[in-house]
């Protein structure tokens, strides 16, 4: 059984197991009170499921794409718990999720603000029922978006937010395959709007 946590887009939080599917799913679309609510909705998804902390097998973050500052959120919430559990945890790519169970061609996109949309290609799902990502993610303006990759030959999903409980159940099904999860790198594809500086301030009278 896997806890599953995603804050690429909204926030999202979901117990899964491998045979009975998805356990408990909590979620909310807002995109800037990630922190706010998260420890709430991890909380009432164990609740909700009735599993136990001990029995969980390991924790699966969605590791993006996302903005900057709500990503970050749930992959240290993910990590967080993961170390306090003695828990593994498994990185995803959270488009991957979206696309999970698509049989047909599809063009994944999440708002990425500022205009912009992440974007990945998926050719649909291979032998084991994984989605097969042909391009991406990657980021463009959302303007763009139709002239990316051979656009016309895919189905277009725009996604509010990302499904944990899809996360969980593509993490359980690649654990079964026994195929590799993705990089434990958030896939930020932008850079953070603040910065630290270099060095200390001159401060001049």
């Amino acid at each position: 059984m896997l806890l599953a946590i995603d804050t690429s887009a909204g926030t999202s939080v979901a117990v899964v197991d491998r045979e009975r599917g998805i356990l408990a799913q909590h979620d909310s679309d807002d995109t800037r009170r990630h922190a706010e609510v998260i420890g709430d909705l991890i909380a009432t998804c164990l609740a909700d499921s009735g599993i136990a902390v001990a029995d969980l097998s390991g924790v699966v973050a969605g590791m993006g794409p996302g903005p900057f500052t709500g990503l970050r959120v749930g992959i240290a919430a993910a990590r967080s718990f993961a170390w306090g559990a003695g828990k593994p945890v498994i990185p995803i790519v959270s488009h991957d999720a979206i696309a999970f169970g698509q049989q047909d061609p599809v063009i994944v996109a999440t708002d990425a603000r500022r205009r912009e949309v992440y974007w990945s290609a998926y050719s649909g799902m291979d032998a084991a029922g994984l989605p097969v990502r042909v391009s991406g993610p990657d980021l463009v303006k959302t303007a763009e978006l139709s002239t990316v990759t051979d656009f016309a030959s895919y189905r277009l999903i725009e996604a509010a937010t990302v499904s944990a409980g899809a996360l969980g159940m593509l993490a359980e099904t690649m654990y079964a395959a026994s195929r590799p999860f993705a990089a434990d790198e958030p896939l930020y594809l932008r850079s953070p709007d603040v910065t630290i500086s270099a060095g200390p301030k001159r401060v001049t009278a």
